[in-house]
């Protein structure tokens, strides 16, 4: 069965169970995530760090204009 036949049977399930479909799908592409070593401690400390400093954030409207900038990338609308 190719993919675009399930999406097409998924997409005519009723919306809850939809819902439930992504849920059970993106936990399995979750629990069969493994980290490398040392990127777990590494998400840690970027989460903690986050959490001490909230306010020093860039927006993703300025990451774009940075990127457009050092590389000339053109950015689709509503492409992100």
């Amino acid at each position: 069965m190719s993919s675009e036949t399930i999406f097409k049977e998924a997409r005519a399930l009723p919306f809850a169970e939809q819902i439930e479909l992504c849920h059970s799908l993106w936990e399995g592409i979750v629990g069969s995530c493994e980290l490398a070593p040392g990127e777990a401690e590494l998400i840690d400390r970027r989460l903690q760090d986050h959490l001490d400093n909230p306010n020093d954030v860039v927006s993703w409207e300025e990451v774009k204009a940075r990127l457009d900038a050092k590389y000339r990338i053109s950015w689709k609308r509503n492409a992100f």
